[in-house]
């Protein structure tokens, strides 16, 4: 009778344990969840940004006589393909980022060309309200890539805590999965940078 209750107290107190350990695994899984989610709304939102400010600075260039429509009309479809792709928070797939980088990639290609055109436009590069505009899109430049190096951050976190051992094997069970970066477009190396001149 002793050791039977002896027994039964150990596995109880066993089972609370392996109990509170699942919890608090699970808890903080969804904390990093959340905080990833979150920075990636962020990064969205800075895109956002970038994009309201393409849309003034487009307005501003149509406003320039003979300024090649071929170039704003790229600018414009890149502009409307990178707002339309979006990823929900819940579907951070290695696809579904490669589809939103590509998107935001075209819009940045197509704005590099939109600025070197307009070093021939000494009207455009002497408006006030332009270079204004370009100030702001290089201050957004640097807080987009601020934003995807935090939200790189928060993956990682999450992505430690759900696929160390012993907690990957609860990460399985409780449905958490292994979230995918924001990287790098391939030869981007090599692209060109968007410059500023406001000389």
């Amino acid at each position: 009778m002793k050791k039977g209750l002896i027994a039964l107290i150990v596995v109880v107190v066993l089972a609370l344990g392996v109990y509170n350990w699942a919890v608090g695994f699970n808890n903080t899984a969804v904390e990093h969840e959340a905080n990833a989610k979150t920075a990636w709304s962020n990064v969205e939102s800075s895109y956002q940004r970038r994009s309201d400010l393409i849309g003034n600075l487009v307005k501003t260039v149509q406003g320039a006589a003979d300024f090649e429509r071929g170039t704003l009309t790229d600018v414009i479809e890149a502009r409307s393909k990178a707002t339309s792709t979006n990823i929900d928070a819940n579907n951070l797939t290695p696809e579904a980022m490669a589809k939103f980088q590509e998107a935001q990639s075209g819009l940045t290609g197509a704005l590099s060309k939109l600025m070197v055109v307009v070093e021939r436009y000494p009207e455009l590069k002497a408006n006030q309200n332009f270079l204004e505009l370009q100030s702001q899109l290089e201050g957004t430049e640097n807080r987009i890539n601020v934003e995807r190096n935090r939200f790189n951050k928060a993956v990682n976190v999450y992505d430690i805590h759900t696929t160390k051992f012993p907690g990957k094997l609860l990460a399985g069970m409780f449905g958490f999965k292994e979230m995918a970066r924001y990287q790098a477009d391939a030869g981007s190396e090599n692209a060109p940078d968007v410059e500023f001149d406001f000389n």
